[in-house]
């Protein structure tokens, strides 16, 4: 059994692309749809060649919404949209802070539920999803039944993004209506944080340390060490939380959540908010001197020694070669 048609939010990056966890989203939705159809806030041409290569047959487009709130002018047009041609039977977002506007207030306008945070969804005399809880240790399947459309949010690295080699979406724009007082907000500025290197939820390869390095001056080592790998630094909530490094570095149930190659944890003892964000990496690395701390539980390869000595034991190695 597939439903009949799927819509998934195409969110866009600061750059203009499109952003890969909607490229992952249409990978699922192409598996349980028979047609599958994304929408975006702005103008559909930039994504439509994109979105088409990963099997969407049509891009739902806002218009130019520059310097306004997505949320408030995307859900307002697809509740418009769906009054005025019905409804698809499901409608996928990233948990994302643009993904969840959307979802929040189109469950308002629409008066349907919105189940959030999903890492599956299966079609099982009705539409089910999947959602982790007590730190991804237990997994709760719930189906909608309140008809359609459903709306669901779905965490980063749920699927894998894959092209189909179809041909681009064609394009067409849809009305945005009065959106009143909460249209009128808008946008001043965004910041977007200076990087270097591969970005954090997309290396293939992630070095994160923890409280176990004790002082701030000592996440340097995490930093040489991801460079020299070619990878990202990353971070536990506590070292974050006490402003050794910015939130953006976070990995866990409350940050990103990574599947990189290889996942080197340095003086991370393995809280299940940090373990959600990154167990689902191919190969664990675990450094850390308490023999048992839960990360071991996760590790391919576990170290038990002192961080301060083996970390730049190994940066001497890899400078060496």
């Amino acid at each position: 059994m597939a439903l009949s048609k799927v819509w998934v939010h195409a969110e866009l990056t600061p750059e203009g692309t499109v952003a890969p966890i909607s490229l992952e989203i249409l990978a699922k939705a192409r598996e349980i749809a028979e047609v599958v159809e994304v929408f975006t806030g702005g103008d559909g041409a930039p994504v439509a060649e994109t979105v088409g290569q990963h099997g969407a047959t049509k891009v739902l487009a806002t218009g130019d919404l520059s310097g306004k709130l997505q949320g408030v002018h995307v859900a307002a047009a697809l509740a418009a949209a769906i009054e005025a041609e019905g409804a698809p039977d499901l409608i996928m977002l990233g948990t994302t802070y643009d993904g969840r506007d959307i979802a929040a207030r189109l469950s308002v306008k629409l008066d349907k539920p919105v189940l959030t945070n999903n890492t599956d969804v299966e079609i099982s005399d009705g539409i089910v999803v999947s959602t982790q809880i007590f730190g991804g240790s237990q997994i709760v399947k719930t189906k909608f039944v309140a008809g359609s459309p459903a709306i669901a949010t779905i965490r980063p690295k749920s699927f894998v993004a894959e092209e189909t080699g179809g041909a681009a979406a064609a394009v067409v724009e849809i009305a945005v209506p009065d959106t009143g007082t909460a249209g009128s907000a808008k946008l001043l500025k965004r910041h977007v944080e200076e990087t270097s290197g591969p970005k954090l939820d997309e290396a293939a390869v992630v070095v994160s340390g923890g409280r176990g390095l004790g002082e701030s001056g000592k996440f340097e080592m995490i930093e040489e060490l991801a460079k020299l790998l070619k990878g990202a630094p990353g971070a536990s909530r506590a070292i974050v939380d006490a402003g050794w490094v910015p939130y953006s570095y976070q990995v866990g149930q409350t940050g990103k959540v990574v599947k990189p190659t290889v996942y080197i944890a340095a003086g991370i003892s393995g809280a299940t908010q940090h373990m959600v964000g990154m167990k689902g990496s191919k190969n664990i690395i675990a450094i850390n001197k308490d023999a048992e701390a839960p990360i071991f539980g996760v590790a391919d390869l576990g170290i038990v020694g002192d961080v301060h000595k083996v970390l730049p034991k190994l940066i001497e190695a890899l400078k060496a070669r």
